[in-house]
């Protein structure tokens, strides 16, 4: 018998494929995995073994990351990582700024994603990659935004030592979701869900983030 479609809203998944090729930051740990046991006559399930830096794909990054003090990944609140969020464009742009926000101002939601690529790189890692104006975290905090997202590996510049815009994340107590595929995801209004794993002690996660649709 054939199986029915489950009705329902429509989903996109703004996870990126995780696989050993998937573009790190330089000097993390990339994604591998190997089998520990296989199916045969001694055994009945495959099993395998993963290594992978947390912050390999779609992933949330805890406060621990760039707070000594800061609170683990599996200590966060899940509520910024569910709920309505808007999208954003601001494809070609290597800063975000203040003024690709404000037409939008009227229209925010606690969870706002920033479409920065016209298609994400998929097979190396950017060093040019679009990051976030430190001015423009703090004008989203102003308006009640709790979580921020980007299609990019990084909010603030690769090759940033100071890192602006992560310390106002910190300030502020903003979340933060990095590497988002949104290549096909225009603007507008959607039902985020970017559950992070519960891991004790960790400084991020990864996410397997999708968009729901919602009635305009």
């Amino acid at each position: 018998m054939a199986r029915l479609p489950i009705p329902g809203p429509r989903l996109w998944d703004i996870s990126p494929p995780v696989h050993s090729g998937t573009p790190v930051f330089p000097g993390d740990t990339p994604y591998a995995r190997e089998w520990t046991l296989t199916i045969g006559p001694a055994c009945p399930v495959n099993v395998g073994r993963l290594t992978l830096s947390p912050h390999v794909g779609a992933h949330a990054d805890a406060p621990l990351h760039f707070d000594p003090a800061g609170t683990a990944v599996g200590e966060l609140d899940l509520e910024p990582f569910l709920g309505p969020c808007r999208v954003i464009h601001a494809i070609g742009a290597p800063f975000v700024t203040v003024a690709h926000l404000a037409p939008h101002a009227e229209r925010l939601e606690a969870r706002v994603l920033v479409r920065s690529y016209a298609l994400r790189p998929r097979d190396r890692f950017d060093p040019d990659l679009p990051a976030f104006d430190p001015a423009a975290l703090d004008w989203l905090a102003d308006r009640g935004v709790r979580l921020v997202g980007t299609d990019s590996a990084s909010v603030d510049p690769a090759s940033s030592k100071t890192l602006d815009a992560h310390l106002v994340l910190r300030r502020r107590d903003l979340r933060v979701l990095e590497s988002l595929c949104l290549d096909e995801i225009p603007e507008g209004r959607y039902e985020l869900i970017a559950l992070p794993l519960r891991l004790t002690g960790a400084d991020a996660s990864p996410v397997r983030a999708i968009l729901r649709e919602v009635a305009p």
